[in-house]
């Protein structure tokens, strides 16, 4: 054991010197009149130096240095803000995948808080999301075996696998009872960022906007185009859930829509290259048709970038709830590790110069993503309005800052479907898809135009009772009387299954959103959304 240790021990000593050399070459220029620093980071090597030797000497058993060293930079960028963050080498191949590449799992977005593998969100359309994995979901054991104090890298290891091939999670969420099992069957994890662009009506467009990656203008733009080419003249943006990504690409897509010279976002660091201006190009940007965006507290960093500028702008409505709260852009710096830190390196602003970061607490991070689980959350936010700052849009219209886009209407969003339909929903065997599928199978002649299926299709009598026998022949067992409570969400999600195997995921979409209660709510709101453009034109 002690002839292992000694064989890691060179490694790990290097790696503290070159941290630290790296440290005093680097401290001078960024604290120039802060002697005391230098004076910090030799006695906190030392101290390092000291208990890693003392470890490596006295300890009963096997080290993993390695495991210990990761511990110690996680620890350290932990204590900056929760955005600032150290990636392993294996950890950040998995990054890289998800903005540019392909991968087969499960579909989550986790972070591990307070011990436990943690549901930041659920990667639209993948398993997790149609088994219903949701936000703030603790996974606290993965196949029977406790996950207690699990490291991320084995989460990708124990989590990812070859399409087809199942995992069952155990979910421990707030306001259930006790922990509950879920199976699910690992698929391919989808990459694009629009999720889905449709047309809700003659003159009503959507589009669902997953992340903002290195693809994401370009697939907006061609959404755009496509949807304008059917006769949109009004356009909802669904930013829900959607967690951010590129500052660049946010700004780009926010160019998409303001056709004047305005500044759309700006970032102040400590260091020059950190301090960045985005400015509006008037020949990119569209005004033909009026726009709203739809956020909730799942919407952080680049959605709130766009959000907060056409409400700064006044180019349209901001409706639904309020954002996340991430006002701080990060950089991801390479290390010879083959890993990465992502260190935060300035604050960002809307046009008004607004600042929408959420308060934390230093290396109280659980306390950060619990905040937004909170059922009486935007009571609160509401309640310390007039102790927020105040800003001007662009009309003399009041906005706030110090914690996320607050809406100009506020929507909630409201689910009344029990809890045995959410079982036949959360089921790895898929019961909506199989059987829409299989139905499909029987009458594909009856499918010709979406439309006319959206509009005049109508449930056969036998529907209900047939998919009642698809859940038997599956073994689920289901009390009858509370499905039929849900026939209305039922029979939506059969024909919106039928929709997607028959023409793809818009058309789901399509009629998934018929009963979405905040699409619905926001689509009465366009007549004010079409004040904007007027005032533009």
């Amino acid at each position: 054991m002690l002839k292992k240790l000694r064989g890691i021990w060179p490694s790990a000593i290097s790696g503290i010197i070159g941290f630290a050399i790296a440290t005093l070459i680097f401290i001078p220029t960024l604290y120039p009149n802060s002697q005391n620093i230098y004076r910090i980071i030799r006695e906190r090597i030392n101290v390092l130096n000291q208990i890693i030797g003392y470890v490596n000497h006295f300890y009963f058993d096997k080290v993993d240095m390695e495991k210990i060293m990761d511990g110690a930079f996680h620890g350290l960028m932990e204590e900056l803000d929760p955005h600032s963050t150290y990636i392993p080498a294996k950890e950040q191949e998995n990054i890289s995948e998800l903005f540019k590449g392909n991968f087969q799992g499960i579909g989550i977005e986790f972070d591990i808080l307070d011990g436990f593998i943690t549901v930041i969100a659920p990667v639209p359309d993948s398993p997790s999301d149609i088994v219903g994995l949701m936000p703030g979901d603790k996974i606290i054991a993965i196949n029977g075996k406790d996950a207690y104090k699990i490291t991320k890298t084995e989460v990708f290891e124990q989590l990812r696998g070859r399409k087809g091939t199942s995992v069952t999670v155990t979910i421990s969420r707030f306001g259930e009872p006790k922990p509950f099992d879920v199976s699910i069957v690992r698929d391919n994890i989808p990459i694009y960022s629009v999720g889905a662009a449709t047309m809700l009506d003659e003159e009503t467009g959507y589009i669902s906007l997953r992340r903002f990656s290195a693809t994401t203008e370009k697939e907006v733009v061609e959404s755009i185009n496509a949807l304008t080419a059917e006769g949109m003249k009004r356009l909802l943006f669904d930013l829900r859930g959607n967690s951010g990504g590129y500052l660049e690409q946010a700004a780009a897509i926010s160019d998409q829509f303001i056709n004047t010279i305005d500044t759309l976002v700006f970032t102040k660091g400590k260091i020059k290259e950190s301090n960045q201006v985005f400015k509006s190009n008037p020949n990119k940007g569209n005004s033909d048709f009026s726009l709203i965006i739809l956020i909730n507290r799942g919407s952080a960093s680049a959605s709130e970038i766009v959000s907060g500028a056409i409400q700064d702008l006044d180019r349209g409505l901001v409706v639904g709830e309020t954002s996340f709260g991430k006002g701080l852009v990060q950089r991801q710096l390479p290390l010879d590790s083959g890993g990465a830190i992502r260190v935060t390196i300035a604050r960002y602003y809307t046009p008004t110069g607004r600042l929408i970061q959420r308060p934390y607490e230093d290396g109280n991070d659980l306390a950060y993503y619990r905040e937004l689980y909170d059922l009486d959350r935007e009571n609160k936010i509401d309640s310390l309005k007039e102790l927020r700052p105040k800003y001007k849009t662009k009309s003399g219209r009041t906005v706030y800052g110090g914690g996320g886009i607050t809406p100009d209407k506020y929507i909630p969003f409201k689910s009344t479907i029990n809890s045995e339909t959410i079982k036949v929903l959360r089921s790895p065997k898929r019961p909506f898809f199989n059987f829409a599928s299989q139905y499909v199978s029987r009458n594909q002649f009856d499918f010709t135009n979406f439309n006319q299926f959206k509009n005049n299709w109508e449930t056969p009598d036998e529907l209900f009772k047939d998919f009642l026998l698809h859940l038997e022949k599956d073994s689920l067992k289901v009390n009858k009387d509370s499905l039929l409570t849900d026939f209305p969400y039922i029979e939506n999600r059969i024909k919106s299954e039928i929709a997607g195997s028959v023409w793809g995921k818009n058309e789901s979409a399509n009629i998934r959103l018929l009963l979405d209660n905040q699409v619905i709510e926001a689509l009465k709101h366009f007549n004010e959304a079409d004040a904007f453009i007027k005032s533009i034109n």
